[in-house]
């Protein structure tokens, strides 16, 4: 675990100027509050208060002071700094004035049915692959319906006119940590997919709010605007976030059965029934907008039945044609506009009610 004295050695040697505070709101949105170097030390150590009133999901006026308590192994240097120096963010956990968990953080929600997964016995591991578009700004830097490009699947330069875009996201996030695994154009003009390593349900959950956040601000430095809005041009496939997961036991896949049918073993049979099973009430949180349903329709590889299926992607759950430690199935459902704190909770916790 990193300690409080290794991240002030760390910002100190690397330059650090401020620190930001990050967490997410009942709607996924990152929100920051951002202290100079002479608060760093007051800052990790979880003394640092903030208006929650005006924060989407969280309390009333007359109850609106909250606290935000920093998970020390999120911290990292974002990899563009400004005049100012540069900048670092450590990921928080929202308490109350009395020291007790606020009932509202939503990566907390996660924590808890990681925990519950935990007295079970398993560990919930899983990898996103979040969608996203491009789109052009017209003269004041506001944005437009006109895609960068007209590319298609797969596509290169220079018909893929966001290659360079891409790297260049890439290469922040793994100045950030991340272990990138591919990227490229995606179905639908101005579509793009970038996939990172899965990891630990927590790990993810946060990886996810930084990609986010790293693919919009490298296409807004250089001048064009990303988002995750889950159909934003009717007549073209819509932006999903396949969610690949399994539990792990003891260091195994806890999936896989080398003796069962299809090598699935009975825990990933039940964990999949549940997830068909709760499917449409917690599609709410996994695909929260409006537009998310746009998404959900015929003949756009988007699921549009409650059912599952080894290679078919039209079902609700598909299972990858990968067998022993990845074992996995894919949740086809959620889109990237969902809050990624509990997009994850409610699927653990409907698969563990399987």
């Amino acid at each position: 675990m990193t300690t409080k004295r290794e991240i002030l050695e760390a910002a100190k040697k690397q330059d650090v100027s401020s620190l930001r505070l990050q967490f997410t709101d009942i709607l996924g949105i990152n929100k920051n509050v951002e202290v100079p170097e002479s608060q760093f030390d007051k800052a990790l150590e979880g003394d640092i208060m903030f208006d929650g009133s005006s924060i989407e999901g969280f309390v009333r006026i007359e109850e609106s002071d909250m606290v935000l308590r920093p998970d020390l192994d999120t911290f990292r240097v974002l990899p563009n700094g400004d005049a100012a120096g540069k900048v670092a963010r450590v990921i928080c956990d929202i308490y109350n004035p009395d020291g007790s968990a606020f009932a509202g953080c939503t990566r907390q929600a996660l924590k808890r049915q990681i925990a519950k997964a935990k007295t079970l016995g398993y560990e919930m591991m899983a990898g996103v692959e979040a969608e996203f578009f491009i789109f052009q700004l017209d003269a004041d830097g506001e944005p437009t319906t006109i895609t960068h490009d007209h590319g298609g699947y797969f596509d290169q330069t220079p018909v893929d006119r966001a290659e360079e875009i891409r790297r260049l996201i890439v290469k922040d996030l793994v100045a950030m940590g991340f272990e990138v695994e591919a990227g490229h154009h995606e179905v639908a003009p101005g579509q793009h997919e970038i996939d990172f390593r899965y990891a630990e349900a927590l790990e993810t959950a946060d990886n996810l709010a930084t990609f986010r956040f790293i693919v919009r601000n490298v296409a807004y430095r250089h001048g064009f605007l990303a988002t995750f809005m889950p159909k934003p041009i009717f007549g073209q496939n819509g932006s999903g976030m396949h969610t690949h997961q399994s539990l792990f036991r003891k260091g195994a896949n806890a999936f896989h059965d080398p003796k069962a049918k299809w090598e699935l073993s009975p825990v990933a049979l039940s964990y999949i029934a549940g997830l068909l099973t709760h499917a449409r009430g917690f599609c709410a949180v996994t695909n929260p907008l409006v537009n998310s349903y746009k998404r959900l329709v015929p003949g756009y590889e988007a699921p549009t039945n409650v059912a599952w299926s080894m290679r078919n992607r039209s079902p609700l759950v598909r299972i990858p044609d990968r067998r022993g430690v990845g074992t996995r199935c894919e949740l086809r459902m959620p889109d990237p506009s969902a809050n990624p704190y509990l997009a994850l909770a409610v699927q653990l916790a409907a698969g563990l009610d399987g």
